[in-house]
This record gives C-alpha cells, structure tokens and sequence, in this order.
C-alpha cells in the first residue's frame, strides 16, 4: 500500500523533537514496519531525518513564513493548491493519512475526490487552541474550513474522547470519528537494565515546557521534599516557552543546586535522560476539558518506571492507582511530595509498579497496536464513494 501523509502545519516539524514530531516519527515507522510505503507531504521538516527514515520520499509544501496572523492565515488557505499539485504529481495513493491543520483541507478532498480512504487525525481542539494560547484573526472561516474537512475525511481519528466530541460537534457524521490514542515505541524505550546508585533519588518530568503541564506543581513538590532531605534531585527533560519561568521558579525555589534542565533534546536520547530517573512525573493542573493523550505517559510505564500523575482525563484512564501507577490531586504540591516520599521509602511498590507500567505499555499502548486500529478503521470505511 502507498499512503500519503500529510502536514501542513507550518508549526509542527515533522522531524523536530516536538512532542508532535515524535508522534509522527513513530506512525511513520509502524505504518513502514508494516510493509507499507509512506511519502511525506509536508510544510516543515525541521531538520534531517532519523537514520531509520533518511529513505522516506518528501514532497515539501509551500513554506508559511514570518508576519502579520491574517497574512500567514491567507497563505496556510493558498497553499491548498500546492498540495493538491503534489498528490496529483505523486499519486496514485491507497490512502491519505493527514495531520489536521486549521487551513488545511486538500488532502482529505483529494481522497475523497479520487475515491480513496482519506484518514485524519486530530490531536486538540486546534481552533480553541490557536485563538487561546497563539493567534486566529478568521476563527469563522477556520470553523467553516474544519466542518468541509472532517465532511470530506472517510475517518477521523482523535486521541482522546474530548477530541472526538469536539469533532462530532462539527460534523453530522458522528459515527466516523474513532479515538486512537497516543502511544509508544516500547523497543525504542525500555527498562534501563541495572539499578541506579541509592544515595539519591531523582524526580523525573519529560515534555515541551507549557503552562498546562505543571512544572510549577512539580516544582514546589520536590522543594517540600528537599526541605527535609536534600539527596532529591530534579531532571527536567525538555525545553519550550515556559523555561524561562521555570528556571526562574527553580531558582527561587532553592533548587538550582539540585536541579538539571537538559533543555530539548534528540527523541533518540530520550531513553538514555529515562533511565536516569528513579519516579516519574506527570502533574497535569485540572483542565476542563483535559484533551490530551500524553506522550509522556506511555514513555514512562515503557520504561518501567515507577509513575506519579494527576487524576485528570486519559490519564486516570490509563493510570490503575496502586497497580502501575500512583494518581494524586491535580495542582496539589503536597499531594504530589507525600507520593514520591512513599515510593522512595518503598523499594519493592516501586518495583510492582515499573513492573505493571511496562507490561501495560506492552499489551494496550505501542504504536504498532495504534496503527493496527488505524488501519482497520481505513478498511473498514471502504471506498468514498459509499459515504457520500
């Protein structure tokens, strides 16, 4: 099978170390582990590929660049043409699999055009999102171009339940929108095979740095525990627009000494920066709606580690308390401490724990699984001639 994936969003490098541009690294890989060819169409790279992907054909898109929001917006519309051009030039496709990009709706109307499943996969509540934490200036238009997109898509998948009811609330055909959460590559990230000297204990937290992951909460828990015993250490594992805040926060704190910010790093080091970790840390706030399907959670429980996270959203559905994982409050610093105090005094939970989080990474969470279900999903739609 060929399939065509497609991103348009001139914000995700697709071989960036985003959270996003390890996503699709990863279905990159599982859809070619599989047999299948993928060629990418694609508005920014970010960088050279992986080794294991330097062979996979790119056909660039119009590059969005710099200025005002309308006029970028304008250009995101305009480059609709451009992506045509190059699935028509490329083709013939078995099926387009697409990122969905507010103005991005070629990919999924060529499919449906050329009578070819057109998948897509929503990942947020991407106009809420660009008018809340970015700039939308036509949130009209962008709401008009989403409801021809996922009318024109033969699927959509969405990585958690409040996606998928945010897309259902912009399409009448309801019954076409799957949730497929995120996962991870559970050969790339193991359990590191020896255990870690015991005269400290380090507190783990790996993802962009966004005000709606926590760090603050994090922060103040490890500052409780370091009061009392200073052998914690922290290891945040990643960079973004909020490391300047939590560096500053670190620093008030009085815990530079016992802190490491590695800043971004490679997806390929992220197993190495896991490993050096003793628990590991998700401590979402309480969005409403929480949306997010964390990478950052399946990359924990592969790694067998033992993992403290709020109670919010996929990741009280993912997380048994007390079985491979702890859950605690949201937004609860002391909370989050008395947790990690428990697993430091308790060698052998911590164990149980990594043990179950790795098994259930295993059997319910790999991208090979999530592809799987993709796949089937794109079958089982047919031709698109029978959904019109």
């Amino acid at each position: 099978m060929r399939l065509a994936y497609v991103c348009a969003d001139p914000g995700l490098p697709v071989f960036g170390r985003k959270g996003g541009s390890v996503h699709a690294q990863e279905m990159i890989r599982a859809v070619r582990g599989k047999g299948h060819r993928v060629e990418l169409f694609v508005a920014r790279l970010g960088g050279d590929p992986p080794r294991d992907l330097v062979d996979v054909p790119v056909h660039p898109l119009p590059a969005i660049g710099a200025g005002p929001p309308e006029e970028r917006e304008a250009r995101s519309r305009n480059a609709n043409a451009e992506l045509d051009r190059a699935l028509v030039s490329a083709g013939p496709f078995d099926l387009v699999y697409e990122r969905y990009w507010l103005w991005s709706r070629a990919g999924m109307a060529w499919a449906r055009r050329t009578g070819v499943p057109g998948v897509l996969e929503v990942n947020a509540p991407l106009i809420d999102e660009q008018a809340t934490h970015r700039s939308l200036v036509d949130r009209g238009g962008a709401e008009a171009q989403a409801r021809l997109i996922f009318a024109d898509a033969t699927g959509v998948v969405a990585v958690s339940e409040p996606v998928a009811d945010w897309v259902r609330a912009r399409t009448p055909a309801a019954e076409r929108v799957d949730v497929v959460p995120n996962g991870v590559d559970t050969e790339r990230i193991t359990p590191r095979c020896h255990d870690r000297p015991g005269d400290t204990f380090t507190v783990g937290f790996v993802g962009t740095l966004k005000p709606w992951h926590g760090l603050d909460t994090l922060i103040h828990a490890v500052a409780l525990l370091v009061g009392s015993d200073r052998t914690y250490r922290l290891l945040i594992v990643g960079d973004g627009p909020e490391a300047g805040a939590v560096t500053d926060l670190v620093r008030k704190q009085g815990l530079s000494d016992v802190t490491t910010c590695t800043g971004a790093v490679d997806p390929a080091d992220v197993p190495r920066h896991l490993h050096r970790m003793d628990v590991a840390v998700a401590p979402y706030p309480d969005l409403a709606p929480f949306y997010f399907s964390p990478l950052k959670l399946y990359e924990y429980l592969a790694a067998g580690l033992p993992v403290v996270a709020s109670a919010v959203g996929q990741v009280a559905e993912v997380i048994d308390d007390g079985r491979n994982g702890v859950l605690c409050p949201p937004a609860d610093p002391e909370a989050l401490a008395a947790a990690v105090a428990r697993l430091r005094a308790d060698p052998r939970q911590r164990a149980a724990l990594a043990r179950a989080g790795r098994a259930s990474a295993v059997a319910s969470h790999s991208w090979d699984r999530a592809v799987e279900r993709i796949l089937a999903l794109a079958s089982e739609a047919g031709p698109v001639g029978a959904l019109a």
